[in-house]
């Protein structure tokens, strides 16, 4: 019996125009649905740590080497040579030709195990699908090499000719190149980003750049994402924030060289309005092992505490643009002595900064990709994808949340946060005063009370900078914190977004888990997973550790605990890899199959309506075509 409408029928019989076509797709598509589900990694808050993030994707969260050691079962340190030829393939090649005695030798072993390597990270796709990943230069070969039985003693002798010949020829370099770069692409089918990709770091622009080219993720925005967001809109609240925060940790890089964001003005308002004032409080916070000259840091500290005045300054004209916001006992300055109205000499600074966020194309475009590939949340696989929170009253129930004079709560409040976001970017957008409003939202974003990305009492910036009393610092969490180990509240929200079933689960991050402290990061009986362990390096301190990884394959969850990444010259030298342990969150007692996912779901979709299309055929609702 059809279930489609005749008319969208039609349609697809454009694409599959007779029986056999409509047939042999069914075949393709049921074959899929049994294929093992594609591997996830889930990664949160990596705040412009880009040589950490980079060699995650390389070694897929460890599960590169624990392939080796499986398929090979080598000395330590042939394995180490070969997990970090695969993760640094150019570097490494010209090492190893410096130190090996018989370059063919090694060119032949090592080709025959790369072979082997990439023919198990691509088990678990369909021939079409690893086509596509291949790139042009040896996609034949490798496809060839990939497909051929191991066992039989004639295809044995083939491939052996195929690799003696790209040694004889001369191509053996650019071929190790050419498929290690496949056994990382293959490795990790999508990549779940839960916010944060800017701060404190210095490379969120090269991590930015490096999804520019990656073959499938998304992310879920975060707090410090929104506001780069924001500045980029044009809020110079944010514009305040962002540089504010680069001064702290002396990150000039992301700024300058990744944006071309023009500091010149700043550092002479600095220099002349700060020349006798020290400025202690403000000197930036290096990381380990990282010096700078004297006069360096004093000029830092001078610029940093410039922009930290004007920013209270440029927030406290908004909260009292909007009362709604209930924030207006956050302008502070006055409390000091500090006139809050901005000079003439800062609003200059200002207009000058502005204009030189406005006009960076580097930065337009990054947001560009956050806006295309993000969102506030995400559901995935039956698992409910978020930075930070779902702001709760205080008897666990959703809050209602006022945005633009409305009320939302739960998963309406995070959609039309998202829309509001959007709307700050929308030129073409008919109603100027919700623009207007939407750009100004992103300081409610970062710092605002009931903001699913903040969702603390308030953000004690000033009393960080001008109080000695560290009670004073304290940030008191929202209900959601305080909360989230309750397995009522996870259903609860899980329920809300449409989500429910056993294996119903909600990632985030945003909050460091203290890992190396005894905290676990798997609350509410498994259903809730906070994978912020600290990838930047001024949370290693506190959380023990240097970031996590959460892994979704098709046996379960396995949560991968990094260790301090270094640097990749160490890697390439030393053969050292992120040290990490492995923890299983949840197995499934079934091997999980594509036909189990959101994709597969399609997939069978998509079948019943080719079978619908099938019927109509054979009962002469439509007529065939010949082949298109």
């Amino acid at each position: 019996m059809i279930t489609k409408d005749i008319q969208y029928l039609k349609l697809l019989s454009q694409r599959y125009p007779n029986i056999n076509v409509a047939s042999t797709e069914i075949i393709n598509l049921e074959a899929i649905l049994n294929l093992p589900k594609g591997t996830e990694h889930f990664i949160a808050d990596i705040h412009g740590e880009n040589d950490a993030f980079q060699h995650v994707l390389k070694n897929a969260s460890g599960s590169i080497r624990r392939k080796v050691q499986y398929l090979f079962h080598l000395p330590e340190e042939k394995e180490k040579e070969l997990c970090t030829l695969i993760y640094y393939p150019e570097q490494k090649i010209e090492l190893i030709k410096q130190s090996v005695e018989n370059l063919t030798r090694w060119y032949q072993q090592t080709l025959q195990q790369l072979v082997t390597v990439c023919r198990d990270v691509s088990s678990k796709y369909t021939r079409a699908y690893v086509r596509e990943a291949l790139p042009k230069d040896f996609g034949y070969i490798i496809e060839e090499l990939l497909h051929e039985n191991s066992d039989d003693k004639d295809k044995q002798a083939y491939v052996t000719s195929i690799l003696r010949t790209i040694i004889n020829t001369g191509r053996a370099d650019d071929f190790i190149i050419t498929i290690c770069n496949v056994i990382q692409r293959l490795a990790i089918e999508k990549l779940h980003i839960l916010g944060d990709i800017f701060d404190r770091g210095p490379g969120a622009h090269l991590i930015l750049e490096k999804l520019k080219t990656f073959h499938n993720w998304d992310i879920v925005w975060g707090n410090h994402d929104a506001l780069w967001m924001g500045a980029c809109a044009g809020n110079d609240a944010c514009i305040c924030n962002v540089l504010r925060i680069s001064f702290r940790y002396a990150n000039m890089t992301t700024l300058e060289d990744g944006y071309g964001i023009n500091m010149l003005p700043l550092a002479t308002f600095a220099m002349e309005n700060y020349k006798d004032d020290p400025c202690t409080e403000f000197r930036p916070i290096l990381p380990n092992g990282k010096s700078l000259p004297e006069n360096t840091m004093r000029l830092l500290a001078k610029m940093h505490k410039a922009i930290t005045i004007i920013q209270f300054k440029v927030e406290a004209e908004l909260y009292h643009r909007h009362k709604e916001w209930d924030m207006e006992d956050r302008d502070l300055l006055h409390t000091i002595g500090i006139d809050t109205k901005l000079s003439r000499a800062e609003s200059q600074v200002m207009q000058q900064l502005h204009h030189s966020f406005a006009v960076s194309d580097r930065l337009k475009k990054h947001i560009k990709m956050l806006l295309s590939h993000g969102c506030m949340y995400k559901i995935t696989n039956n698992n409910l994808l978020y930075h930070a929170s779902v702001p709760l009253n205080d008897d666990g129930t959703l809050k209602n949340v006022r945005v633009f004079g409305k009320q939302y709560k739960g998963k309406e409040l995070m959609h039309r946060i998202g829309m509001l976001v959007r709307t700050a970017f929308n030129h073409d957008n008919g109603d100027d005063e919700e623009r207007r409003y939407a750009i100004d939202y992103f300081l409610y974003l970062w710092c605002g009370k009931d903001s699913p990305l903040f969702d603390k009492d308030k953000m004690r910036t000033f009393e960080r900078y001008f109080y000695k009393d560290e009670k004073l610092w304290h940030e008191e969490k929202g209900v959601y914190f305080r909360m989230r180990d309750n397995e009522e509240i996870a259903d609860r929200i899980l329920h809300n977004f449409g989500i429910r079933g056993r294996n119903a689960h909600i990632i985030n991050g945003h909050v460091p888990v203290h890992v190396g402290g005894g905290e676990n990061p798997i609350k509410a009986n498994g259903k809730i997973m906070v994978i912020d362990a600290g990838f930047s390096e001024p949370y290693h301190k506190a959380t023990g550790v240097a970031g996590c990884t959460l892994v979704y394959h098709s046996r379960g969850f396995q949560l991968v605990i990094h260790e301090p990444f270094k640097s990749a010259r160490h890697a390439i030298s030393t053969g050292s890899d992120i040290v990490s342990t492995t923890e299983i969150v949840e197995m499934s007692s079934h091997r999980m199959r594509v036909r189990d996912t959101d994709e597969g779901r399609d997939i069978m979709r998509r079948i019943n309506e080719l079978r619908d299309l099938l019927y109509a055929y054979r009962h002469g609702m439509l007529n065939e075509k010949s082949n298109i």
